[in-house]
């Protein structure tokens, strides 16, 4: 990686995390499933010899007086293994320690002790906290089981600073904002809703001079050249953001301004007002997020910037379920969320809040349509306002 450029991927800048903080004397625990490889094989922090049950970590092989780094794949046991951590966390506030879910998806069936604990134990017995949750999140076409962290229940949770929600989508802020938990004064509980096909995605990589200069980014602003040609704005946060960047330098789309929210909660709410006044020309605020209109941060990004802007949606139809099985009809309303961000629909309602009129959670039929029509995929403008799925 410094041979080509001195670009990190997003493994590289977790394990730069941790190496520098045990080199700093600062000890760092992680549990979970398949934590030690990592469940999309990024990790690889526990190296085992050929034909032997011999490991290897080299994170405790840094230096002779560094701290102790600690990596255990768990039992399939969520609920318990998260109420562990939470009470070494508890009991070891001058050592980061992280809870790892497997899918995201999984973490509600530990959802009492977010419930009991994490959220609510400073305000009930004033005690603090400095656990880590990484939830893996986004939709890449894995079915409803894999798809979706539940973002919109922890952020139903927050009140009061009580806790840290984030979606980072550089190496360099995870690296930062992991640090940050342990070098600040006070400890508050962090949850990280973490990607999966980001981290092996060629532009999801972060240079040196990215990890040793500045830190955490709360929000990250578009790289405008001329801020006055910009009149719509697209706030996301997480994976979607890149697939919102590849369409605007597709469609050399130099009227868009694109701004990633980093840290959900507390919402960096001054940070977000200064950018917005670059934009002097900005008449159109959108909310794109690849979840149901009832999940992800939406309900709570409305609430919170209704008195600042006139911020509309761009999301799947709300639904009870937060994915579809069917992955030709994901790949068709993930690319309608980008038409709709970009004009692109042949469409009257493009400029309202249609949440998918057009095909909305109608999979099975979509299927059907395809096998009538014999054709394995279809384009993404094929339906519209005008020509709805049946």
């Amino acid at each position: 990686m410094l041979e080509g450029g001195g670009k990190f991927d997003w493994a590289m800048g977790e394990l730069l995390a941790y190496g520098s903080l045990v080199s700093a004397g600062i000890p760092v625990r992680i549990s979970g499933q398949d934590v030690e490889r990592g469940t999309f094989s990024h990790r690889h922090a526990v190296l085992r010899l050929e034909d032997s049950e011999e490991k290897y970590l080299p994170l405790q092989h840094i230096s002779s007086n560094q701290a102790r780094f600690e990596i255990y794949n768990s039992s399939l046991s969520e609920y318990g293994v998260l109420g562990f951590e939470y009470g070494y966390s508890l009991a070891s506030p001058q050592k980061l320690t992280i809870w790892e879910a497997q899918f995201g998806d999984f973490a509600n069936t530990a959802q009492v002790i977010f419930d009991q604990f994490i959220s609510s134990a400073e305000d009930k017995w004033n005690v603090m906290n400095d656990l880590v949750v990484l939830l893996p999140h986004g939709y890449e076409g894995q079915g409803p089981e894999h798809s979706s962290a539940r973002m919109e229940r922890y952020l139903l949770l927050c009140a009061d600073n009580n806790m840290q929600i984030a979606n980072c989508t550089t190496p360099a802020n995870f690296f930062h904002i992991l640090r940050r938990q342990l070098y600040r004064k006070f400890r508050k509980p962090l949850i990280i809703f973490t990607p999966k096909s980001l981290l092996r995605h060629p532009k999801c990589v972060s240079t040196s001079d990215d990890f040793t200069n500045g830190g955490f980014k709360e929000i990250i602003d578009d790289k405008i050249n001329q801020p006055e040609r910009v009149n719509k704005i697209a706030l996301c946060t997480g994976k979607i953001y890149y697939e919102l960047l590849a369409e605007k330098e597709k469609q050399g789309a130099d009227n868009i301004a694109i701004i990633r929210v980093e840290q959900i909660y507390p919402f960096p709410l001054d940070q977000l007002k200064d950018i917005l006044a670059h934009y002097k020309n900005a008449n159109t605020y959108l909310w794109v997020q690849e979840e149901p209109a009832n999940m992800g941060a939406w309900e709570f990004i409305h609430n919170t910037l209704i008195s600042v802007i006139n911020i509309k949606v761009i999301s799947r139809p709300a639904s009870g379920s937060p994915a579809t099985g069917s992955n030709k009809f994901h790949v068709i309303r993930q690319q309608k969320i980008i038409d709709k961000a970009f004009e692109l629909c042949d469409c009257p309602y493009i400029n309202d809040e249609c949440k998918m009129a057009c095909i909305g959670n109608k999979w099975k039929s979509f299927e059907k349509e395809l096998l009538e029509l014999n054709i394995k995929n279809m384009d993404s403008k094929y339906h519209s306002g005008l020509r709805k799925l049946k």
